[in-house]
């Protein structure tokens, strides 16, 4: 076993600390977290491959886009793209 002793963790604590900073460690366990959390979700669709027909998590956090018509080739027919007439 790793940790036989309370003290062993402490030390790896210590060493830890000395290592990264007292500054850094809050973002390398954020990191840390969110790595695990997605390793945990693809472990899960690996497993459940093929026997679910659910959407990932993914596909609810789509926003649907507003389509924009195309400009009409009519209007740069002169080919000088200037839309104002110089008569």
């Amino acid at each position: 076993m790793l940790f036989r002793e309370p003290w062993h963790f402490v030390v790896l604590i210590l060493v830890v600390a000395v290592l990264f900073g007292w500054k850094r460690l809050p973002d390398v366990a954020r990191s840390v977290g969110r790595s695990m959390r997605i390793f945990k979700s693809e472990v899960n669709e690996m497993r459940n491959d093929g026997t679910q027909g659910r959407p990932s998590p993914a596909a609810s956090d789509t926003v649907p886009g507003d389509v924009v018509p195309p400009h009409s080739s009519s209007a740069n027919a002169s080919g000088s793209g200037d839309e104002r007439s110089t008569d």
